[in-house]
């Protein structure tokens, strides 16, 4: 009997895009390996991604053929340190499950690189192939958010040397952006697909095509649901835009992360009412959100690393019939514009920009993404992906 060995920092009940895209892709790749006899182990953790989310889950989990290992992390508030403490206890409890499995196959999805240079270890010790699913570039994104040369240049080659490592030995890599093939070109000895993030059925199946907002109403509501960190840089967009907009305009921020803080420092400085922060709800209280909104809003930091990515929240926003402003660059900008009817991209933090459109254009009710959401169906991507995967048993 085959095993596959599945590695993901976030799994479902845990809130966070790597969760949404792990939780659908395990459940149809133990569907497809079921057929074949083939056992899924995945390791994850417990649900830590945000202190004010808190929900339970067990340690382990026998779902069949699937069967779910979650590791206990230290608590931590989403600052860097924190993070690096959690994943050594992750990536050291990976290596002990592993030191007596027979794994086949090795799948890593990875964000920050450490997930995938664990898939590597792992990989490497048991002598299998590696198939990799890069959701962000992080030597591009530290060389962005480490301020001090110093730390560059200590920090910096030791990443591009785990990188070389693990890119070099994957037999496969996924990249969820276009926007990523440039820089992956010089792995060349993978393989490589582009499956994207997509849409859940459940923001599919709930929708109500004709529940449009009323743009006429005195007060409109600008939403925007995720991370608060300094990759989404917010605190130095929307307090600005806010001040300058006035009470015809509310901001609604659901979420939590590591710069919440300087985000409410902004607020109070410039004593803003007309910007609430919400803790972070689950999808089904979100989309309530959502529906009742007037914009929906997606931001990135102005980082150069940013002009290759693909946020996973376009598939979720553009579900609703809502007009989006997006503050986002690159290969992303390109995407919305292509891809996302009705939809508004502006240079990261220009508030100029943002405002100038709020005051001044208007955005029609008809909003038609249809098509959108049967390109972009997640299903139908996770059938071709976990298929994709099986091929290298």
């Amino acid at each position: 009997m085959k095993r596959i060995a599945y590695l993901t920092f976030y799994f479902q009940p845990d809130l966070c895009a790597a969760t949404f895209r792990n939780t659908p892709l395990a459940i149809e790749l133990a569907e497809q390996a079921s057929r074949r006899n083939i056992i899924i182990d995945l390791y994850t953790t417990l649900p830590h991604r945000y202190n004010t989310f808190y929900t339970s889950a067990s340690e382990f989990e026998d779902l069949g053929n699937l069967k779910i290992h979650r590791i206990p992390l230290p608590p931590h508030k989403s600052g860097m340190l924190g993070q690096v403490f959690s994943f050594i206890k992750f990536y050291s409890e990976v290596l002990k499950l592993n030191k007596d499995n027979n794994a086949d196959l090795v799948f890593a999805s990875s964000s920050r690189l450490f997930t995938a240079f664990l898939g590597y270890r792992v990989a490497r010790k048991l002598n299998v192939p590696l198939y990799l699913d890069i959701r962000d570039i992080f030597v591009d994104t530290m060389n962005d958010v480490i301020k001090s040369k110093v730390l560059k240049f200590i920090i910096v080659p030791f990443l591009v040397l785990i990188e070389r490592k693990t890119f070099n030995y994957a037999k496969h890599i996924n990249l969820i952006s276009g926007g990523f093939r440039q820089y992956f070109a010089k792995f060349s000895k993978s393989n490589f697909t582009f499956y994207t993030n997509g849409i859940d059925e459940e923001f599919l199946s709930k929708q109500n095509p004709s529940n449009f907002s009323d743009l006429n109403k005195i007060k409109k509501t600008i939403v925007y649901a995720g991370n608060i960190g300094e990759g989404q840089g917010l605190h130095k967009i929307i307090p600005h835009a806010a001040k300058r907009l006035g009470n015809d305009f509310e901001f609604l921020i659901i979420g939590d992360g590591s710069n919440k803080k300087q985000l409410q420092n902004e607020i109070d400085k410039l004593a803003l009412t007309n910007i609430i922060l919400h803790n972070p709800v689950n999808r089904i209280e979100l989309q309530s959100f959502y529906r009742e909104s007037d914009f929906l809003f997606l931001h990135l930091n102005d980082y150069p690393a940013f002009r290759k990515v693909l946020p996973s929240k376009i598939f979720e926003l553009a579900t609703f019939n809502k007009p989006i402003l997006a503050g986002v660059s690159g290969y992303a900008a390109d995407f919305i514009q292509t891809e996302v009817a009705e939809s508004f991209v502006f240079d990261p933090c220009n508030v100029d920009q943002l405002v100038y459109f709020l005051k001044n254009e208007k955005t029609s009710l008809n909003i038609d993404r249809i098509e959108f959401k049967n390109k972009y169906r997640r299903s139908n991507i996770n059938t071709e992906m976990a298929a994709s995967i099986l091929s290298y048993l």
